[in-house]
């Protein structure tokens, strides 16, 4: 919070201001107010040219490049593999953990940092010092990347103006949402109008569906382009269920096992997920669920919850092999600004039930791929989950038709139209869609 209340103060004292100043729109309170609903995969380029990234000098500054094992982790390690791969220069600058989660892709730069409270796990960087500073420049990009949008960010940006140099930010995740979880809804409204001034001083924000680049693009008046997700349809495949894993973790053949897909942390949904479980319960189901996936809300869970299997935190095929020995996933969070868990559990043939909001309608069609709930009631969320349940057919069939939905999102698509959209922008080309 000091962090981000320095960069606020620190705005008014900067000569730049964002290309379309005047008339910035309040950033919305939710992305439920979009009007847009997409249902569709990402641009299709499969079958075109490998796109070229050659002469490309590309500065990515992460917050969380490897410290964490995480969607947007592992969505940016990809995409510098895929530069590298394409014949660009690429140097991370990120915090790094004493214990990081895997090997980072490419030239790491550790930028000082410190861990957050309560959820070490995770590191916040608090501005560029003396040689991280010189050592970017002296690296000589010629775009700067930004994944996360707090302070350490916010000086990139000023300095890649100093360079003459594009700016890019790609959003991961919804940050102005994080705040009512841990009793600090008071504070979102100045989080909101941060978003608004740091997106603003892009060139381009990149971001994984429609919806959220309309409320970007309405909200900075910056340019959006789409950067979905892709997914491996080979490890993540109903060819993975295993009913001796099942037997093992005490699931009867025939049961229907409910599953909860993610980080256990608490802007995942974790309480409301505990109340849907109650609910179904209550209505005489035996639900006994199985959370994939680990973090500090592990301990409240077992004890909210009661009869549960926890795996853990699992990997490659240890967690395909978990997500296709369930039956149902319930994904009531609403902080996603994509899903993977969503794309990765419809990959494995299973029914989603997530919330009732437009990125999650960016990749599910209701009632055909998947079915979605309100995000408050729990009992809604109960009624689609017990609707799947109860009639196998339903179940299957939207299973069926969500694998073939995510067959569409091709990862080398997907990273070579973001490259595209580098090249355009270094070539001083108009770039993404205007509001």
């Amino acid at each position: 919070m000091k962090a981000l209340m320095k960069a606020v103060v620190a705005r008014r004292r900067l000569a730049y201001l964002p290309r379309h100043a005047g008339g910035l729109h309040r950033l919305r309170r939710d992305v439920m107010a979009s009007p847009i609903t997409p249902t569709a995969a990402p641009e299709a380029l499969s079958g075109s040219p490998p796109v070229s990234a050659e002469g490309l000098r590309v500065a990515l500054y992460s917050g969380n490049y490897n410290s964490v094992r995480d969607g947007a982790n592992k969505a940016l390690n990809r995409l510098v593999g895929r530069l590298l791969e394409r014949g660009a220069a690429v140097r991370v600058y990120s915090p790094v953990a004493p214990e990081p989660a895997f090997e980072p892709t490419g030239d790491l730069v550790a930028v000082p940092s410190v861990p957050i409270p309560m959820r070490n796990e995770y590191r916040i960087s608090y501005g560029l010092s003396g040689p991280v500073r010189q050592d970017l420049i002296d690296f000589r990009p010629n775009l700067l990347h930004l994944a996360v949008p707090d302070y350490t960010a916010w000086r990139a940006q000023t300095l890649a103006r100093t360079l003459g140099i594009p700016i890019v930010a790609s959003l991961h995740t919804r940050f102005e949402t994080y705040f009512e979880y841990y009793g600090l809804g008071f504070l979102r409204p100045l989080g909101e109008r941060y978003l608004e001034m740091f997106y603003g001083r892009c060139d381009l924000v990149l971001t994984p569906n429609a919806a959220l680049g309309y409320n970007v693009c309405r909200a900075s008046g910056t340019r959006t382009s789409m950067w979905s997700r892709g997914v491996d349809g080979e490890l993540f495949s109903p060819a993975n269920r295993d009913l001796e894993w099942r037997r093992a973790n005490g699931y009867a053949d025939n049961e229907v096992v409910v599953a909860f897909f993610g980080r256990l942390v608490l802007e995942k949904g974790t309480e409301i997920f505990g109340r849907i479980v109650t609910e179904l319960r209550r209505r005489g189901h035996r639900v006994v669920p199985l959370l994939i996936g680990d973090g500090p809300e592990r301990e409240r869970m077992a004890a909210a919850l009661g009869e549960a299997v926890f795996t853990g935190h699992v990997e490659a095929a240890e967690l395909a092999r978990a997500i296709a020995c369930a039956d149902v996933v319930i994904n009531p969070s609403v902080t996603e600004a994509f899903g993977n868990v969503n794309l990765e559990a419809m990959s494995a043939g299973l029914a989603v039930v997530g919330s009732d909001v437009p990125v999650t309608r960016a990749m599910i069609e209701p009632g055909v791929t998947g079915l979605v709930a309100d995000p408050a009631s729990a009992t809604d969320f109960a009624d689609a989950a017990e609707s799947l349940i109860v009639d196998p057919e339903l179940r299957a069939r939207i299973g069926a038709a969500a694998r073939r939905e995510a067959a569409r999102y091709d990862w080398d698509a997907i990273l070579d139209g973001v490259i595209a959209d580098y090249r355009a922008l270094v070539a001083g080309q108009e770039v993404g869609n205007a509001c």
